[in-house]
């Protein structure tokens, strides 16, 4: 199949297992400049500040971070299975393509968390600012893959690696789920 078929196909089938999170819905990013190496660490920068606001913003509700140190219990089982990929196309396809979309439908449900808790100043800065970024580095994924996935080895271990990549998402949310009754956390 040609690679905008299998694009096409590998999203479906992403966002059939996503529709469980929750309903699609039709914004898409707006996208400034070219793709270029300045471009895009320019986006990694923006998101850099924007994890340094939401620190801030933690503080704003009484958190002390001083003594938090988040990787105590070290990374996580879907950090480490996308560290253990070895090609670009299983990165992308995982990384970008379909752990964006993840926090993409996590991060429309903690809005939603955010704002029936009365946060609205959370919840604005999750719409407005954070998840256009999500949509954006999905779409950045989407048009790397139809770059990468031409060949019908590149699609088996772009499709395999996006299916792992869901499957430990939806065993880390039962987890929280069952454990901590959490199940409107942000990201992925």
């Amino acid at each position: 199949m040609t690679a905008e078929e299998f694009v096409a196909r590998l999203d479906a089938d992403n966002q059939r297992l996503l529709s469980r999170l929750a309903p699609d819905d039709t914004l898409r990013p707006e996208v400034e400049g070219d793709l270029n190496v300045l471009n895009l660490l320019k986006v990694a920068l923006k998101n850099e500040i924007e994890a340094t606001e939401i620190a801030g913003r933690l503080r704003a509700l009484g958190f002390d971070g001083a003594g938090f140190d988040p990787l105590a219990k070290g990374y996580g089982p879907l950090f480490t299975y996308l560290m253990t990929l070895t090609t670009t196309v299983e990165r992308v396809a995982a990384g970008q393509f379909t752990r964006e979309a993840i926090a993409v439908v996590k991060n429309r449900q903690f809005i939603e968390f955010c704002e029936h808790a009365g946060d609205r100043e959370t919840a604005t800065m999750y719409r407005d600012v954070i998840e256009p970024d999500e949509r954006y580095h999905h779409e950045l994924g989407r048009s790397l893959l139809l770059r990468l996935a031409v060949t019908p080895e590149a699609q088996a271990a772009a499709a395999a690696a996006a299916r792992k990549t869901l499957a430990l998402a939806d065993e880390l949310q039962r987890a929280a789920l069952t454990t901590a009754g959490i199940h409107h956390a942000p990201g992925c």
